[in-house]
């Protein structure tokens, strides 16, 4: 029998049941893919992380209930959290390692984190058949494509009302569809959907604010924002564009320990 640590977090929040919750696996060594797929689906969480040390940085990949992503915020936020705060990681910032992303680094600075990850503006696309009525048929102000669709509301109310037809989103070829619009109490709003990775509204999105961020910053003129994802569960993030690269800071609080059990 051979044991495996998970934690789990809530991050992008300062409470408990707030922001998104991620798990969290310390490996000595990579688990075969199918493996970590199968505990990432038994968590049932929008993403169970996985990490192994390289010298003094890690190796790291998330996984879906459905499927390995290229790219993860809050998983990443939680992953270092853990590192910081369990694991007693020393110095201010840690270095990871991934199949897609890069290099991709987390500092901390008292109970905030602040992840250095790279910059997707979206570009301009034509809308998919069916897009606008599976989102719920009302008309946005602009739609846009990074690795996944991005639609541009007026108002926070909008994406507020949003109720959409998951199903249907699910047969639009695009992992994720982000929604935003300005926000009335920060500079902008945000909500993400993503059925064909078994998530239909992810709470708090890192991965999403690399094309929120570049857009915002030129639509707005400013280079510092601060974010409101408005899933149920909402999320708080601090924001900044530096052209090629994006910093994306929240908070995240630890819910669970424990031990996962292996024959």
């Amino acid at each position: 029998m051979f044991i495996i640590p998970i934690f789990q977090v809530d991050a992008f929040t300062d409470q408990l049941f707030g922001g998104n919750p991620a798990a969290v696996c310390p490996l000595k060594k990579w688990l075969p893919a199918p493996l970590m797929q199968k505990i990432a689906a038994e968590n049932n969480l929008a993403e169970t992380a996985f990490f192994i040390p390289q010298g003094n940085d890690f190796e790291l990949r998330w996984f879906t209930p459905e499927t390995e992503v290229d790219l993860c915020g809050h998983a990443t936020l939680a992953t270092a959290h853990i590192l910081f705060t369990r694991l007693n990681f020393t110095g201010d910032t840690v270095h990871f390692h991934t199949l897609k992303a890069g290099t991709l680094s987390v500092s901390r600075e008292g109970d905030l984190y602040t992840l250095d990850f790279p910059s997707r503006a979206p570009q301009s696309c034509e809308a998919p058949e069916h897009l606008i009525e599976a989102l719920g048929g009302k008309n946005p102000v602009e739609i846009l494509r990074s690795r996944d669709y991005f639609i541009v509301y007026e108002t926070e109310a909008d994406i507020l009302a949003l109720e959409p037809n998951f199903a249907a989103l699910s047969r639009i070829e695009s992992l994720g569809f982000v929604v935003t619009a300005l926000g009335d109490h920060s500079d902008f709003v945000s909500r993400f959907f993503a059925p064909s990775a078994g998530i239909n509204e992810d709470p708090v999105t890192g991965s999403s604010h690399c094309n929120l961020i570049p857009y915002w910053a030129n639509r707005l003129g400013k280079l510092k924002l601060h974010a409101y994802q408005v899933s149920e569960r909402r999320g708080e993030l601090w924001c900044e564009y530096k052209g090629d690269r994006v910093m994306i800071s929240g908070k995240a609080v630890t819910y669970l320990q424990g031990q996962l059990y292996f024959s």
